[in-house]
């Protein structure tokens, strides 16, 4: 397994080793050792979620309060979505900037959101699966999200962003950074260290 660290802190990309042999192949997406050693601490899995969407199905910008916040790993076992982390922590370094990957059935890759960081993901094929493990299960009161088009992100300009009624009508960024509604740098450092100790 490999990992590699985005440009949002925190936030990890890992690709394990594929093993094919002739009646098809074997794949482990999620590793715990692998993801301790690049994360500093074991991922609490409260809850798995799994999404099919349409091609151009936008989900999210979503994001929960932290603490205890919902961090997220999110991987591709059928068809292909770009996954687009965000940094919503107010106060960080990079807050307001995001990465991107393509995640597929092809490539096997995974990604890691940290509590606080937002999360979006536009499928890019007809019956695109994400399936997520989630450190937290699932909070009404504590789950936000923003427009997805309100950031420039970068969904591909063929084809035409799908959203819910409930992303459709989430406030921008903008309205939701003056508002008070985005998480605290020096609220999820604090989580974090809590769940390394």
């Amino acid at each position: 397994m490999q990992a590699r660290e985005l440009k949002i802190s925190g936030a990890f990309e890992f690709t394990p080793s594929v093993f094919p042999d002739d009646r098809g192949m074997f794949v482990a997406p999620y590793q715990e050792a692998a993801f301790t050693e690049a994360v500093g601490h074991p991922m609490k899995i409260a809850q798995t979620n799994h999404s099919v969407s349409k091609r151009g199905v936008v989900r999210g910008v979503h994001y929960a309060d932290t603490p205890p916040g919902q961090a997220k790993y999110v991987h591709c076992p059928r068809g292909r979505m770009i996954d687009i982390v965000v940094d919503l922590r107010v106060g960080s370094p990079t807050f307001g900037e995001w990465d991107a990957m393509e995640l597929s059935e092809g490539l096997f890759n995974s990604v890691y959101l940290p509590e606080g960081v937002g999360h979006a993901l536009m499928a890019l094929e007809d019956d695109t699966v994400a399936s997520y493990l989630c450190s937290e299960g699932f909070n009404p009161k504590a789950e936000h999200g923003i427009h997805p088009l309100s950031m420039d992100l970068p969904f591909p300009s063929g084809i035409t962003p799908v959203l819910s009624p409930k992303d459709a009508s989430a406030p921008t960024f903008e309205e939701a950074r003056d508002a008070g509604l985005l998480p605290s740098y020096d609220d999820c450092v604090a989580w974090y260290a809590k769940l390394r100790a």
